[in-house]
């Protein structure tokens, strides 16, 4: 089996929402067709990525640096003994002559490539990347159901309040139980009041959690903090930098709450320094690291061995992105679950056309690879990328 190309480009998501940070109008993904010489039904089988929404496509550093590098390899080192393709050595060729630290944009654009190569990787072995994933970390007992939550509730061009609480109703209709809103852009006074609007709208058994996307400092957040404590929310995420690990720290010995953060760590060096100095308490807090957004799977799996050594377990982990290739990878290692973005950033969030939400467990499907092509919305993308 060979790589004979991959093909890149930027394509833009459809969004006008905010949040406390930023806007997404102007928000772009690369996504990548690897394609091998392998073929099946008279098709070349190919492996597709793209990178999370919160960063923008990669596109130069894919195309000048990373791809060039794979391609040039010999196709033989791209190959684990049994003569199929192996993404760590796919990883290792892309970051060949690449110096430690400086992850940027070049972790997402080898996140992209990794999603692209395991996808490849489950196709030619003709089976849910999620059996892949199990059977590489030896998880005898990895199921293909998923808890997921709906993450939303963005600050609404028009509409306030009304039309948040309209948003995160359509996604309780659409199967989930438990929500996630934006805070952070507003005054407290008026977060505190669409907080308590949302939580009359869930069902019970239904669940909040907070998103301040790193907007305050140590002070504001012990501020917010002790606003939100009475609510009983599922977490208080990212409410400092997210490289901010003293912060983090001295908000967890005062706020009695979980905390979730890690979405915007761009390596296991990231997430291991988060462990040792940001205060997070395991089976109480929530890690959030994004396996596209850091370097992709083969990395994330450096992650889990941090995690399982400082005494946490994978069933803490809920991954940011919203898409498939994250809903293989917690029901390969058995994460705690994944969030989600019903309608939002299309045509990259959600899920496959045969994998409803039904009280908050998406069941991933049986077909080869990730699935990207039982996706409707995808096909267009997918066939432009592959014949571009």
């Amino acid at each position: 089996m060979r790589i004979v190309d991959i093909k890149e480009m930027s394509v833009g998501i459809s969004s006008s929402m905010r949040n406390a940070v930023i806007d997404f109008s102007e928000m772009t993904v690369s996504v990548v067709a690897m394609v091998s010489d392998a073929v099946v039904d008279g098709e070349p089988l190919v492996g597709y990525g793209f990178n999370s929404n919160g960063r923008y496509a990669p596109s130069e550093v894919i195309r000048r640096r990373l791809a060039p590098r794979v391609l040039a390899a010999d196709p033989d080192e791209l190959l684990d003994p049994a003569g199929l393709l192996e993404p760590a050595q796919v990883a290792a060729a892309a970051m060949r002559n690449e110096k430690p630290g400086g992850h940027g944009e070049r972790a997402v654009a080898a996140g992209v490539l990794d999603m692209a190569a395991w996808d490849l990787r489950a196709k030619l072995e003709n089976r849910p990347l999620w059996r892949t994933i199990a059977d590489r970390v030896g998880n005898d007992d990895a199921r293909p159901a998923v808890p997921v939550y709906a993450a939303g509730g963005y600050y609404h061009p028009r509409g306030g309040t009304s039309a948040l609480v309209d948003e995160l109703s359509g996604y309780l209709a659409l199967g989930y139980t438990d929500v996630k809103m934006k805070i952070g852009g507003a005054d407290l006074a008026t977060d505190v009041a669409r907080i308590e609007a949302v939580l009359a709208a869930l069902p019970e058994g239904g669940t909040l959690a907070v998103d301040a996307n790193g907007r305050f400092d140590l002070r504001r957040a012990v501020e917010v903090g002790g606003a939100l404590e009475s609510y009983d929310l599922r977490w208080y995420e990212e409410p400092c930098d997210p490289l901010d690990y003293a912060a983090m720290a001295a908000l967890a010995d005062v706020y009695e709450g979980p905390l979730a953060t890690g979405e915007n760590l761009l390596s296991s060096q990231d997430a291991l320094n988060l462990l040792r100095h940001g205060g997070m308490r395991p089976g109480h807090d929530v890690l959030q690291m994004d396996p596209v957004l850091s370097y992709g799977l083969v990395d994330y799996l450096r992650t889990a061995r941090h995690l399982t050594r400082h005494g946490w377990s994978l069933g803490d982990c809920w991954p940011h992105g919203g898409h498939q290739f994250n809903l293989h990878i917690a029901a390969g290692l058995g994460l705690g679950g994944i969030e989600s973005y019903p309608g939002l950033f299309e045509p990259f969030g959600g899920f496959a056309d045969d994998e409803p939400v039904h009280e908050g467990i998406v069941t991933v499907g049986d077909g080869p690879g990730i699935g990207f092509e039982r996706a409707a919305r995808l096909e267009p993308v997918l066939d432009k990328v592959r014949t571009s």
